[in-house]
């Protein structure tokens, strides 16, 4: 007699395997019609004054090194194009401290918010994983700052951690070069997690939904006077052409600008306004994520 198949699988094979491919289908629709916010998600904007009261300063005085820091909000200078801002300033000493042998490594400064407090439902955190970018607006000396960002992960000593990459920055341009205010985009899933400065391994992607802190440190350990201005920073899906282009895809969004003062509701509404004249042109899910499903897949030739 003719057994099916299914009657020599494991027992409950076929219902686990069911409720996969029901998981699968409702990520694949939740997918087709996902739809990214285009406006800005303000972390800190510096025109405020009252901003910089919720940062503190960190430098290696608390292991009894000698680097300072301070932050100090600066007005905006219209007549010089010079944006409301604060400025991170100090001098770096390597020096080491005297009596204390277990320090073999001073150097370094740092600032960042402070904890934001808690509600009924636990801490008060940022949720950045419907955005792509982390963009700061910044004048830089040119020194070696990361951008650091510290999420409720299992090991609270664990800092996200990117190079804050600048074009514009003192001394670019030539010894003379005095520098100028440029916006600055990071990819969010290109920040390296790490314990005390060291890379830590397995990499585990950011939890995006629950950030606790964000900052920017010098550790370059070079001794002397450093000073970093930062007018704003914020989350944000538009790169530096104006446009949505992330992982799963991209696709025009041309606003003009990503800068945080310049995405208004009016450029927004105008541009929507602009799409709904425009032919439609449905894409199908494979057309719009062709990558999916794929990794891991092997080819008849037997390369992955």
């Amino acid at each position: 007699m003719f057994v099916p198949s299914v009657r020599r699988c494991a027992p409950g094979f076929w219902r686990n395997t069911t409720s996969e491919l029901k998981r699968a289908t409702k990520f694949a629709l939740n997918l087709e019609g996902l739809h990214l916010p285009l406006t800005p998600y303000p972390i800190f904007d510096f025109a405020n004054p009252e901003t910089i009261t919720t940062l503190k300063t960190m430098t290696d005085q608390s292991v009894g090194g000698f680097s300072t820091a301070e932050l100090t909000q600066r007005p905006a200078d219209a007549s010089s194009n010079i944006p409301a801002h604060i400025l991170f300033r100090g001098n770096i000493s390597t020096k080491l401290p005297a009596n204390r042998p277990d320090i073999n490594r001073t150097g370094y400064a740092a600032w960042r918010n402070q904890d934001r407090g808690r509600t009924l439902w636990g801490d008060l955190m940022w949720n950045v994983d419907t955005y792509m970018y982390l963009a700061l607006r910044v004048k830089s000396d040119g020194r070696k700052y990361f951008v650091n960002v510290q999420t409720d992960s299992i090991v609270e000593s664990d800092i996200h951690q990117h190079r804050l990459y600048t074009k514009h920055h003192k001394g670019a341009e030539g010894p003379e070069d005095p520098g100028q205010w440029e916006t600055v985009w990071i990819k969010l899933h290109e920040f390296v997690r790490t314990n005390h400065g060291v890379v830590t391994e397995p990499q585990s992607e950011m939890l995006r939904q629950k950030v606790k802190s964000f900052g920017i440190g010098l550790i370059d350990r070079q001794a002397g006077p450093f000073e970093l201005g930062i007018a704003a920073m914020w989350a944000t899906n538009l790169n530096e052409r104006g446009q949505v282009d992330g992982r799963t895809g991209w696709e025009d969004g041309d606003q003009g600008s990503a800068r945080l003062g310049e995405v208004t509701s009016e450029k927004l509404a105008q541009k929507e306004e602009e799409k709904r004249n425009m032919p439609v042109e449905k894409k199908s899910f494979r057309e719009r994520v062709p990558h999916f499903g794929k990794v891991g897949t092997q080819d008849r030739s037997g390369v992955r």
